[in-house]
């Protein structure tokens, strides 16, 4: 039972709640960047998608970084592969994304994503770069130039620790 008075209109205030007042797993913020870049991955890994920064407000904090862009690919046999960057450290591999292995296009869009515990209350980059195992045929993301809703996007959300 709380005491006549015991709670304040200031006390009720959003901006009176901290990251540190919220329980584990709560959403702290969130960052997203948006690109209408157009990219054809070759054989060495290329940023596809915009880059997305975050300064988390606690080291124990875990960044849930998602990437989404439309893509094609076509002609002969490609292993596609995707990796996440934190700076300049992979911190997520897929040797085998997708694969085409016959001629014409088809569908390959992006939906990449990662939970990262960066341990740091500094700046924060994540880059999602593509690449293909041979450089025959394309890969093109981001494939009608990301105009409006359509562009590549890429999501940091931090996570209380």
């Amino acid at each position: 039972t709380l005491a006549t008075d015991s709670v304040t209109a200031a006390k009720l205030e959003v901006s009176a709640i901290t990251g540190a007042d919220l329980p584990s797993g709560s959403v702290l913020q969130v960052v997203q960047a948006t690109s209408a870049t157009e990219t054809n991955a070759g054989t060495s890994a290329t940023a596809c998608a915009p880059t997305v920064t975050i300064t988390p407000s606690a080291s124990s904090s875990k960044i849930l970084v998602s990437f989404s862009a439309g893509g094609m690919i076509e002609g002969g046999a490609n292993s596609l592969r995707l990796q996440i960057k934190r700076g300049s450290t992979v911190v997520r591999y897929s040797p085998r994304y997708a694969f085409n292995s016959s001629g014409g296009y088809y569908s390959a869009s992006i939906f990449y994503d990662w939970l990262d515990s960066p341990s740091t209350t500094s700046a924060t980059t994540y880059t999602l770069e593509a690449y293909k195992q041979t450089n025959a045929g394309n890969w093109i993301i981001n494939s009608d130039g990301g105009s409006g809703t359509n562009a590549a996007t890429a999501i940091a959300m931090e996570i209380a620790g």
